[in-house]
């Protein structure tokens, strides 16, 4: 969502070297888009995690399901499980106005085609690859809270490529989920945030817990909205599903008490979790942000509420050691 209300924000940046390969043969002048109707599946526990992707959202994930259950609410273009970025564009920092999002712009709402351009997609049983040009949130002319889009285009040259693959160690409840940002080299900006990766979740997940890395401690939290520094897991009245977020390197560098959001958006019937990194100070005339590749792994846990909880401690711990 960015649910065509403005509700898409609270993302962040960090730069690190993660980078991921780059894509043989892949360029940005496509004769032909490819087909990005794709599917993965691999077991997990008693049933499967299955992800699909779809052209109506240029390959930004439009669906993943596992044990009869969706877990996540694609209605906009806005509303998936997805990444998007934030910058200030060399001026005072507004939410959404110069706003690269993986799976299209809010013009695009409930329409069958996505203003972003999908480069490369590969879908081999259990590991999903693409790469992106995202579009801006707002077109041109467009405003988000009263603020007008400073990009002059639709379609940005902000690529993503990311790696999805389904398992980790041997437990099928966990999804290594990389991405890679590019700046473009002829923007200039202070201020750079990026919400690595979100999930736009059905109402029925309406239970909200944050995970101590340190304790392993399971505490319900409020829908917020807001953001704290500990993973988080949203799972169902009875336990039966959930979903969890763990962004091992979180937190970014002076803002270290947040890096995680959740919301609940009642009217719009749907809840959303967030992992973010921040470089840079909004309205700070300070360093410029460096253009090149920004990279994050994330872990995406999904079974039951046992399941990810058992999940969350074997992947923290895994990354402590």
């Amino acid at each position: 969502m960015k649910v065509n209300t403005n509700m898409k924000n609270a993302a962040g940046v960090f730069a690190i070297s993660l980078a991921l390969p780059l894509i043989a043969g892949v360029n940005c002048a496509w004769a032909q888009a490819p087909d990005g109707n794709t599917t993965i599946r691999a077991k997990a526990g008693a049933s499967e995690i299955v992800i699909t992707t779809t052209n109506r959202v240029a390959g930004a994930i439009h669906s993943l399901t596992w044990n009869g259950q969706e877990f996540i609410d694609s209605v906009d273009h806005g509303r998936q499980l997805q990444s998007a970025s934030n910058f200030d564009n060399s001026t005072r920092y507004t939410d959404e106005t110069f706003n690269p999002t993986e799976a299209g712009s809010r013009a695009d709402h409930v329409g069958e085609t996505s203003s972003s351009k999908l480069l490369f997609i590969s879908a081999k049983e259990d590991v999903l690859e693409t790469k992106s040009l995202m579009a801006f949130w707002l077109k041109p002319g467009e405003k988000s809270l009263g603020n007008e889009a400073k990009n002059t285009a639709i379609l940005s040259n902000h690529s993503l490529h990311k790696k999805v693959a389904l398992g980790y160690k041997g437990n099928g409840h966990i999804i290594q989920y990389d991405v890679t940002f590019n700046i473009p080299a002829d923007e200039k900006h202070t201020f750079a945030q990026f919400e690595s990766l979100t999930g736009y979740m059905p109402p029925a997940f309406n239970r909200f817990y944050k995970y101590d890395i340190a304790t392993h401690a399971l505490t319900p939290i409020s829908e917020g909205p807001g953001e704290q520094s500990s993973p988080l897991i949203l799972a169902t009245d009875n336990g039966s599903h959930a979903m969890g977020i763990y962004a091992p390197q979180q937190p970014s560098k002076e803002y270290e008490t947040v890096g995680y959001g959740r919301w609940s958006f009642k009217p719009e019937r749907v809840n959303k979790w967030n992992a973010v990194f921040r470089y840079g100070k909004k309205n700070a005339d300070g360093e410029p942000v460096k253009s090149g590749d920004y990279a994050f792994r994330h872990f995406v846990l999904v079974g039951s509420l046992d399941d990810v909880t058992t999940a969350m401690k074997f992947i923290t711990e895994d990354h402590r050691k």
